[in-house]
């Protein structure tokens, strides 16, 4: 989601904030004995999106319910080549001709069309498609109900995209397109790459171990693709290809028309079959769960004249076998990944979505604290769950209070760990963000600690390309013209300190707003940070939660609306017995994964996510560190030439 402008999966697009000028504390003497109140809400995901060269921000919308805005068609159903969902689009021009403008989520072009994407420094967008680019800035990028949205009108062409207007859904599709060779191509150690030679570029849709293609498959060529790896199963209007493994990455190349797949070809025991989408049926390690240890309620209720789906699951942590776990890709907190891959990484049994991202640049807004490490600091002092081994979770509100003290003993505010949510200050980074770190506003100045020593000093433009994060070190990073302590040789200390226990706790996740406490309502988007839009917008929701007794993860859909605001989600889980409950990612992000079925999709179609939330038996509790990535779509900095930079072509030869 994403945010104050939006809440929902995608809209987190870059956010940036300058709220608070930096205070240099009380003076000399160490650090202060107590915090000041924690500082009045600032612009939170979206709203504060990466500001322009000339300070200003992108056009924002709230939820669009059809019809004409400002004199551009506006509408929620969306058909590619068939396939029907729902997704916010805004048409400009004449409905019977091809568009001026036509603006779609960025997870669609994504997820739905095989758009490859890349995020510079400046917060402008490169996007390709078959060979065919452009560059979309900060101020070209908008929000679209809760996700964040782009022209792509440059890609609409007889060769190309084709874009229809039809009783008031957009209907997209591709040209005619013919698979004419299949081949192996050289690739990066540890994967197989598979190259679709075309005749035309074509829609690619991928996800959950599957590529699906809008193309013409000759007899000839499927002993072909079975003996790479990849089972062609008729679907639709095209054809879908079954991986054993889940590719790696997916993208396309031009001049010819190509389609790259790079599979894995070694995986953990963890990793090979457990959730796979070939799978038949419920996991029977779940199925013989069901009903003593784990209690899956689906449910329709009523509310406002409107019907929802409720998904429930429901355990008893401190005596059940399975774990409450965090779910990330274990490659940096760069990269987005799909819910079925992160449950798989972790041999979770049921697994739902977890908290917001800023869906341009691929990483988290928000708490992520995974055994005792903070993977993502938490932002804005917003909602919570925290918890330890066999235990309830607690909820609240947190912040992460720290300081760097130079010789003097002057303090140095920090105002962000290892987070995407950016604004004027200091910021600290370590390992857990990836192997290394790229700048994500213009105006930075950086050191690298190890023991509290400086050991080098970096300037915008190494920041800009990339430093490395090494182990045991920690980069202090200085946005927006705040002063940067320390030089070579120089010795800082650093202090921090949650604002309350649930930061003291081994596992945190972060989301917001808080729905729920000790039975009351306590909602406050405001407070949060998040945006009257935001608060008022129906969508699909993801839960967590406690009655008490039992941990609940809980999935909200609209069968005939959008799906509910925040305010009738707290009052239909007050109904149901719980006593505390903090609102997750939603919209197109809300998903559930339940024995390595794919149950519920937000809006009807696989997205990509940050991270999630696992049920884990605890004869595997595998530790992150441990397990093999499990990311389609990683940082830039792991992709190699064209396509983006060929996606991580191996240098010996061109797909």
């Amino acid at each position: 989601m994403r945010k104050p402008l939006v809440g929902l999966a995608a809209l987190c697009a870059l956010t940036t904030a300058w709220p608070i000028p930096l205070s240099a504390g009380p003076g000399p003497g160490g650090p202060p004995a107590s915090f000041p109140p924690p500082p009045p809400p600032v612009p939170s995901p979206v709203e504060a999106d990466l500001p322009t060269p000339q300070g200003g921000r992108p056009r924002v919308e709230g939820a669009i319910p059809g019809g004409r805005v400002d004199g551009v068609l506006a509408g929620q159903l969306l058909s590619i080549h068939g396939l029907r969902q729902r997704a916010a689009w805004l048409w400009s021009g004449p409905s019977d001709q091809e568009p001026r403008q036509l603006w779609l989520p960025l997870e669609v072009l994504q997820g739905q069309l095989g758009f490859s994407s890349r995020t510079r420094a400046d917060g402008a967008l490169e996007l390709e498609w078959f060979g065919r680019n452009q560059i979309v800035l900060p101020t070209q990028q908008r929000a679209l109900a809760d996700e964040v949205a782009v022209d792509v009108a440059p890609f609409l062409a007889p060769d190309g995209l084709s874009a229809r207007l039809e009783g008031g859904e957009l209907q997209l599709q591709g040209p005619p397109s013919l698979l004419r060779r299949v081949r192996a191509s050289a690739a990066p150690a540890g994967r197989r790459r598979v190259v679709l030679d075309l005749s035309a570029p074509a829609v690619v849709r991928s996800g959950e171990g599957r590529v699906w293609l809008a193309v013409q498959l000759p007899d000839s060529l499927s002993g072909d693709l079975r003996r790479l790896g990849l089972q062609p199963q008729r679907e639709g209007a095209g054809w879908a290809l079954v991986a054993s493994a889940a590719p790696e990455r997916v993208f396309t190349l031009g001049q010819p028309a190509r389609v790259v797949l790079d599979l894995t070809v070694a995986r953990s025991s963890l990793d090979t079959g457990a959730g796979s989408s070939a799978r038949p049926g419920l996991d029977p390690r779940l199925q013989a769960l069901l009903g003593s240890e784990v209690f899956w309620s689906q449910d329709v209720r009523s509310l406002g004249g409107r019907r929802l789906r409720i998904n429930s699951v429901r355990i008893d942590p401190r005596s059940s076998s399975l774990e409450l776990r965090s779910l990330s890709r274990g490659a940096g907190m760069e990269g987005l990944t799909s819910l079925p891959l992160l449950a798989r990484r972790y041999d979770a049994l049921v697994a739902i979505n977890g908290g917001y991202f800023n869906r341009v640049r691929r990483l988290p807004l928000g708490a992520l604290r995974d055994q005792g490490r903070w993977l993502s600091g938490p932002i804005l002092n917003r909602g919570v769950v925290a918890w330890d081994l066999g235990t309830l979770p607690r909820f609240g509100r947190l912040s992460l209070q720290e300081w760097l003290s130079d010789g003097s003993g002057r303090p140095w505010p920090v105002v962000a760990v290892n987070s995407g949510y950016v604004q004027r200050g200091l910021a600290r980074y370590t390992a857990d963000w990836g192997t290394q770190y790229r700048s994500l506003a213009g105006t930075e100045q950086a050191v690298a600690l190890r023991d509290g020593l400086v050991q080098r000093r970096y300037d915008r433009t190494a920041l800009a390309l990339g430093v490395p994060l090494l182990p045991g070190e920690e980069l202090l990073v200085a946005r927006g013209g705040a002063p940067l302590p320390g030089n070579a040789g120089e010795r800082l200390q650093l202090a921090s300190r949650p604002s309350n226990e649930l930061g003291l706790a081994a596992n945190v996740m972060g989301g917001g707003p808080l729905l729920l406490l000790g039975g009351r309502v306590v909602l406050d988007g405001l407070a949060e940070g998040f945006s009257p839009a935001f608060l008022q917008q129906g969508a699909p929701r993801t839960v967590i939660g406690s009655d008490g007794r039992y941990l609940w993860l809980l999935t909200v859909e609209g069968l005939d609306s959008q799906g509910p605001t925040l305010a009738e989600t707290a009052r239909l889980l007050q109904s149901i017995g719980l006593q505390d409950a903090l609102n997750l990612d939603g919209g197109s992000s809300t998903g559930l994964v339940m024995g390595g079925l794919h149950t519920v999709k937000g809006r009807g179609v696989t997205s990509l996510v940050h991270n999630g939330l696992g049920l884990v038996p605890r004869s595997v509790l595998p530790t992150a560190s441990r397990l093999a990535p499990a990311s389609p779509t990683g940082p830039a900095s792991e992709r190699g030439r064209s396509a983006l930079e060929a996606e991580g072509s191996a240098p010996a030869a061109t797909p």
